[in-house]
């Protein structure tokens, strides 16, 4: 299981994240969501250990994962929301880099590339620099880093941004297979029909507070909704959206 526990981060004398708790257990896929600085993608970034907290602990198997991070790094695969990734490299390259940065043993890691760029379409295009690479195309590369080690733990910020169709439906069904295998796996998206359909809870965050924290039937029933998007909608937008495109569309036919 992976805890927080009163998790607060401030930068400078802005709290972006402000004493969040939930736990996240094995075989559960918790789905994390919010408007634009909400706190999502921090959230995200202390639980992979990459920012510290200011205020709270963050638990995995009851121990603080600041004790042994390196440990705790081993367990975990981490799909960011910006593709943090070396342009001049080969995605062959790329992957060969960080298997052996997880000490993969190298027959087992040339298997696990192949099998990967095969399944993504990529395998001809293994030996090209990730700066010829679409975004989906380096989408692809870094879903296939977070899983070359078959982690325990899986971080998904925005794991579908720059995807086709065909392989987001790939993705939402293999989150399904690894949550059956007992991973823990933390979803956060805007893609408000694919989290409904992947993830057993929610968790929506609204200005650095978490607003609700139910599976999305209970959510529903609650507060006599039909959907994701409305429940979502009801809790943290405060702006009348037909009337905002009304003004778009006024705007783009104005002036002059």
């Amino acid at each position: 299981m992976i805890e927080l526990r009163g998790v607060s981060k401030k930068f400078s004398v802005f709290t972006v994240v402000d004493d969040v708790s939930f736990a996240v257990r094995p075989g559960e896929v918790l789905g994390y969501l919010g408007p634009n600085g909400a706190g999502k993608t921090t959230t995200i970034r202390m639980l992979a250990g990459l920012l510290e907290p200011t205020r709270g602990e963050i638990l995995f198997e009851g121990r603080d994962i600041r004790r042994d991070l390196v440990a705790f790094k081993k367990r975990l695969g981490y799909v960011p929301e910006q593709a943090e990734i070396y342009p001049h490299l080969s995605a062959g390259d790329y992957l060969t880099m960080v298997g052996r940065l997880r000490r993969l043993p190298e027959r087992l890691l040339r298997d696990r590339i192949a099998g990967f760029m095969d399944i993504f379409g990529l395998r001809h295009d293994m030996d090209s620099p990730l700066s010829a690479y679409s975004k989906g195309m380096r989408q692809k590369v870094l879903i296939a880093a977070a899983l070359l080690h078959d982690p325990d733990i899986l971080l998904l910020d925005e794991p579908l941004s720059g995807l086709d169709v065909t392989t987001g439906l790939v993705i939402r069904d293999l989150i399904r297979k690894l949550a059956a295998e007992n991973k823990i796996i933390i979803y956060s998206s805007h893609v408000l029909e694919v989290t409904e359909q992947v993830c057993s809870r929610i968790i929506i965050l609204h200005r650095g507070r978490i607003v609700a924290n139910d599976s999305v039937a209970n959510l529903r029933t609650l507060m006599h909704l039909p959907s994701l998007a409305e429940i979502f909608s009801q809790l943290v937008v405060h702006e009348d959206t037909a009337l905002a495109a009304e003004r778009i569309v006024k705007t783009m036919k104005g002036g002059g």
